[in-house]
């Protein structure tokens, strides 16, 4: 699904090309995919439709896709792999108004990271920004964090 949120979502086009079987029906393995990609998309289609790439100075962090809708000045975040607890938009920390979830617009904190071990000991730079996400992954195939743009 990587591949399509980048090409649909700056300026592409997707083509799925799903016929049916001998016997006239659609396969259920193709039925059950397309079935997964529409519930997604019912939720986070606004990540997709009338964006395009993000706006330059803004990094993609580690295992994420971006995508940007200028009209609503919104960047939205696709978590490839979702991480554990803390996660860093590097250079963001005056850019953000508010930070959600799209598939439930459940609040996302900005907080400080802690925890043990190296990644805690390396800190923030000075523009980033922390977020601590849920222990447990949201029930989507491919979780969007939507931020809202000052």
């Amino acid at each position: 699904m990587g591949l399509l949120i980048e090409s649909v979502s700056k300026g592409g086009n997707v083509l799925l090309n799903v016929g049916p079987t001998g016997r006239g029906v659609i396969d259920y393995r193709a039925e059950s995919a397309l079935l997964k990609m529409g519930d997604w998309m019912k939720y986070n289609s606004r990540s997709i439709y009338g964006c395009t790439q993000a706006p330059e100075g803004i990094e993609a962090p580690e295992n994420a896709l971006l995508t940007y809708n200028p009209n609503t000045n919104r960047l939205y975040i696709h978590l490839l792999d979702y991480p554990l607890k803390n996660y860093t938009l590097k250079g963001m920390k005056c850019k953000i108004e508010y930070i959600q979830f799209l598939h439930d617009a459940s609040e996302i904190q900005i907080t400080k990271p802690y925890g043990h071990g190296e990644w805690v000991k390396k800190g923030l730079g000075e523009n980033d920004v922390n977020i601590r996400l849920p222990v447990n992954k949201p029930n989507v195939e491919i979780p969007v964090i939507e931020v809202f743009l000052k």
